[in-house]
């Protein structure tokens, strides 16, 4: 994965491991396993810079403590939390979940709400979220069309009504969602956008720097639906 990641032109990573039921990493867990993924990378000569990070289920928010979830921060920014987003079902408690975030001065990033049958339905239902600061995080897989018409349509519908603020891998394995970030932001066909959604915004989470303003809409950018 990181020769794939490499080659792709990325440069920097965000190890994010699942943290929920099935697997309820701990932080201490994966701040070993990235120190030891930094030398393996260091030994085989691989200029990847992976950083430190989590996949927070949200029903697990309430059960992590105020260091634990910090340490969790996406990319190592204590201020940013990456939360999944169910794949069944609206999470009622999504907007208090949200707000107790914010409340301590963290900015959720929500994962992947394009894989979602209710957020395919409306998109639009992730606006007033979106309103009070979070951040929202698509599949590359999604805008490229690996995960199917329904989700490559809610991907760029979610980019058209500007609520889509990043784009990530979420790659797997080298054999299961493969990096392919390339090629997602070369379906976007919006140059400024695209390097919005995976440089500029993802650089400033990094260096802890406010995020720079969303490019300008381009007239008549998306024949995006039209091709889905």
């Amino acid at each position: 994965m990181a020769r794939s990641a490499v080659d792709d032109g990325i440069r920097v990573v965000a190890a994010t491991p699942h943290v929920r039921e099935d697997y309820p990493t701990r932080a201490a867990e994966m701040e070993r396993g990235v120190e030891e993924l930094r030398q393996a990378l260091a030994d085989e000569g691989l200029r990847l810079d992976v950083r430190t990070g989590g996949e927070i289920a949200l029903d697990r928010l309430g059960m992590l403590d105020a260091d634990e979830l910090a340490r969790f921060g996406l990319a190592g920014n204590r201020g940013y939390l990456l939360v999944e987003f169910p794949y069944y079902g609206w999470p009622l408690d999504l907007g208090m979940r949200v707000l107790g975030l914010r409340e301590r001065g963290i900015t959720t990033i929500l994962a992947h709400p394009e894989r979602n049958a209710e957020v395919q339905a409306a998109p639009e239902r992730l606006a007033p979220l979106v309103d009070e600061g979070m951040l929202v995080q698509v599949t590359a897989a999604s805008l490229d069309g690996r995960l199917g018409r329904a989700t490559h349509r809610t991907a760029f519908r979610l980019l058209e009504l500007q609520l889509a603020h990043l784009v990530a891998s979420d790659a797997h394995a080298p054999d299961v969602r493969a990096v392919g970030m390339s090629a997602a932001v070369g379906a976007i066909r919006d140059d400024a956008l695209s390097r919005w959604l995976s440089v500029e915004v993802p650089a400033a989470i990094v260096a802890n720097e406010a995020l720079p303003p969303r490019p300008p809409p381009r007239q008549k950018r998306l024949g995006w639906l039209s091709r889905t």
